[in-house]
């Protein structure tokens, strides 16, 4: 929506639902879980096993860290900043980023694990 309303052309990212991530953990194939929430969130509201926090407004200073080599698959509490954030995540470069529909929230609400 943020792409029609403001004339971006960048590529698309990829919606990725709870159940499709949970089956790339399971089967432990290769990605990098990208939690963009706020160290509060993360640690109150709980997160995923081997998730990697890196809040939003830190992520464009913290690009460094993060492998290009590897899927990113970029969450937060509802989609909303992980959309953004995977969105910034394309604009430097990065090539396989997804980003999790429905957040955390829908995360527990399918009953999944949260630490």
């Amino acid at each position: 929506m943020l792409r029609r309303l403001f004339g971006g052309n960048g590529p698309t990212v990829p919606q990725m639902s709870v159940a499709t991530l949970r089956a790339h953990l399971d089967a432990q194939q290769p990605l990098q879980l990208l939690d963009v929430r706020s160290p509060e969130e993360f640690q109150g509201d709980g997160h995923i096993a081997d998730a990697r926090l890196i809040p939003l407004p830190m992520l464009a200073l913290r690009l460094n860290e993060i492998r290009r080599d590897v899927p990113i698959v970029v969450i937060c509490r509802s989609g909303n900043r992980s959309q953004a954030a995977a969105d910034l995540l394309l604009a430097h470069g990065f090539s396989e980023v997804s980003n999790v529909q429905g957040g955390m929230l829908a995360w527990q609400r399918a009953g999944y694990p949260a630490h």
